[in-house]
């Protein structure tokens, strides 16, 4: 049977190996030198054999001179890992990764991030970005601690905390008729134009707008295609104001006043699983300061 060593025993004889003095190492220790006589004697007797030579001197049997290096590697692994532990602990070190949609990566948490990084430099943060479907399924998976988007389909394992709304509009060239008949926009007026369909689309279902998703021929996943044949021309679309592309010089954003529709993005995560002290960290840091609009 393996004897069970205790990291103070050790701690104790290596200190008494280094100053060669029982009497130092109680000292420096802030220890009686009973209580550490005591505590090396207890060593002995579960290793079996003396650390050290009997008499008045303190020389390490040839047991003990083979035992020391180590007794020395193992608090220094034993140390290295309770640093490790108390940093994880303290959210100062640890790995975070989570999924969002491309339009909350690109506009709300380049700010955000830089803010919690400055905060938390030894933290590794990684960040997958894809549509609502794939950031719900890669936390369902368990390959990220969170999610930031909105509910695909309801899961009864996933949790869902509202952050903030994101109005429904439409996208369309500068040039395009609905802008310079101005006014609210409803969605009637968008019936005599063609409606490119995205991810994002199926916000219209169930409202009066769901019949130009029917009538719509043309469906684009990718975010770079569409904006692309927007620019071109082909048709509208619609899409939430943040995934708008901020700083394109031929588009534009125009609210739908009727049926005024929104999305909730908020943070998913896993119910009844714990988070990592850094993870848990930075969740309530985004929870903290993505606020409701």
């Amino acid at each position: 049977m393996l004897p069970e060593l205790k990291i103070t025993q050790l701690r104790y004889f290596v200190l008494v190996a280094q100053l060669k003095s029982f009497h130092g190492a109680a000292k420096q220790a802030y220890r009686t030198q009973p209580a550490l006589s005591l505590a090396v004697r207890e060593l002995e007797q579960k290793l079996g054999q003396a650390l050290f030579e009997k008499g008045g001197k303190t020389e390490l049997t040839p047991f003990g001179e083979h035992c020391l290096p180590l007794f020395q590697d193992l608090l220094a692994h034993h140390d290295r890992i309770a640093s490790e532990v108390s940093l994880l602990a303290r959210h100062e070190i640890g790995q975070v990764s989570i999924a969002t949609v491309p339009s909350v990566a690109s506009r709300l948490l380049p700010q955000l991030l830089a803010r919690f990084v400055s905060e938390h430099p030894k933290i590794q943060i990684s960040i997958q970005d894809g549509n609502a479907d794939s950031v719900q399924q890669l936390l369902s998976q368990g390959q990220v601690d969170f999610g930031i988007s909105s509910v695909w389909m309801p899961d009864e394992n996933i949790e869902f905390v509202p952050i903030l709304s994101d109005q429904v509009g439409v996208v369309c060239r500068k040039d395009h008729p609905l802008v310079a008949q101005g006014g609210a926009l409803h969605w009637s007026r968008l019936q005599d134009y063609p409606l490119v369909r995205n991810g994002t689309s199926r916000l219209l279902e169930g409202t009066q707008a769901a019949g130009l998703l029917e009538s719509s021929l043309l469906f684009v996943s990718n975010m770079i295609s569409l904006i692309a044949m927007l620019e071109e021309g082909i048709g509208i679309t619609t899409l939430p104001s943040l995934a708008f592309p901020v700083g394109n010089e031929q588009l534009v954003f125009l609210p739908l006043a009727e049926p005024k529709v929104e999305r909730q993005i908020g943070i998913l995560c896993r119910k009844g699983r714990s988070l990592s002290p850094a993870a848990a960290e930075l969740m309530a840091f985004l929870r903290g300061n993505m606020q409701v609009k």
